[in-house]
């Protein structure tokens, strides 16, 4: 038997059959009670009370002052960067392994995304090179720090907590102060992961969450901006409602703004789901061993384990090809498929989709190393039976 067919009958062992997808939403709690609340109360659009509660639910499990429910993560993104100051012709730090999203979030503001090389330990953004690159490139003027090869501003940073695993936060905040950018986290990914006792997304001026029908709670379609900031919490909450200004029946518009809110249907599927996140989380650590377990021997790889000092929620399961083993791959993936079992590649490096390819960007040799070693295997919480 070759060795990508032990991989596939490993992953068949843990899932149990195939037709297992990469990651499906579990409905096992108070979802069709708030729903039918929610329905029954007629305020399922944008304004009701259950995105009022899933926010300050949201907003105490992650341990911030503010969360602002808004349409999708891509959106919380756009609106961080737009209330931090970002404008349109700034450079904005993004890494290359990271879900194309978060330089779209950048583009739409009129900024230029430049990208950062990874690490292998959690395959975030690498300080090291992080912080060489700056040496390298940046000048600092009256207004702040330039990349002296544009001319253009260096305005901010988004660290991407990989498919949950937590970025050296340490160092890139201590970058961020010391090169004068602002610090965006893209938490879409890590919502139960910790850095040193502190939630992801917790670090910086605001962060990014995500509640799409494949992560770690959903609320179908949805997304939130965290942040501890007051005045940037109200600002946000403001133009993700079409910057209408209070007023019980006259539409007052101050500014352009986003019709960017999450509807309070989508909420209520959010607050059965946080109910049950320690148990979601639980079970994927569960997952996390029975793979190791199954893939133990065959020399194939390793799984992917949260960095010394976190706590991932391990929202996927990743396999890391060995060196010598990245070869097989397109041939796992492709077996895979045959067999209906959810499993897929790393994101296509963004440096090397045609619409960003002239951008900016800092050595990627580690990324462009790692990218044919990732395979993302099965990781629904389901598939370890609830106790």
């Amino acid at each position: 038997m070759s060795l990508a067919d032990q991989l596939i009958d490993a992953t068949l062992r843990v899932v149990g059959q195939s037709g297992a997808p990469l990651h499906e939403p579990c409905f096992a709690g108070n979802e069709k009670r708030y729903l039918e609340e929610c329905i029954d109360s007629t305020f399922v659009s944008s304004v009701g009370p259950h995105v009022e509660r899933f926010e300050k639910e949201l907003a105490r499990y992650v341990g911030v002052r503010h969360a602002v429910a808004v349409a999708n993560g891509t959106a919380a993104l756009q609106v961080a960067l737009h209330i931090t100051g970002v404008k349109s012709g700034d450079e904005v730090f993004v890494p290359t392994a990271t879900f194309v999203a978060t330089a779209n979030a950048v583009t739409y503001l009129g900024a230029i995304p430049h990208f950062l090389d990874c690490g292998e330990v959690n395959l975030g953004l690498d300080p090291d090179a992080f912080r060489a690159w700056l040496a390298h490139i940046a000048e600092y003027d009256s207004s702040g720090y330039r990349n002296r090869l544009t001319g253009r501003r260096l305005a901010a940073v988004i660290p991407t907590h990989v498919f949950g695993h937590p970025c050296d936060m340490e160092r890139i905040v201590a970058i961020a102060h010391d090169f004068k950018l602002v610090l965006i986290e893209d938490a879409a990914e890590s919502l139960g992961s910790f850095y040193r006792g502190y939630h992801t997304g917790t670090f910086g001026m605001a962060a990014a969450l995500s509640f799409n029908g494949n992560k770690i709670i959903t609320t179908g379609g949805g997304g939130a901006l965290i942040t501890n900031d007051f005045a940037l919490a109200t600002r946000a909450k403001h133009i993700t409602t079409t910057a209408k200004k209070p007023h019980p029946w006259a539409y007052e518009h101050d500014e352009v703004g986003y019709n960017f809110r999450m509807p309070n249907l989508n909420a209520a599927l959010g607050l059965a789901q946080i109910e049950q996140l320690s148990g979601f989380l639980d079970a994927k650590r569960t997952l996390l061993q029975r793979y190791k377990n199954a893939i133990a021997g065959l020399g194939i790889g390793t799984m992917l384990e949260e960095p010394e000092g976190t706590t991932s929620n391990y929202w996927l399961q990743t396999l890391l090809l060995d060196r010598d083993t990245a070869s097989l791959r397109e041939d796992i993936l492709a077996r895979a498929h045959e067999k209906r079992i959810g499993m897929r590649p790393l994101w296509r490096l963004l440096h090397s989709l045609p619409v960003y390819s002239k951008s900016p960007r800092a050595p990627l040799e580690r990324a462009e190393a790692l990218e044919p070693r990732v395979i993302n295997l099965p990781s629904s919480p389901q598939i370890i039976p609830p106790k």
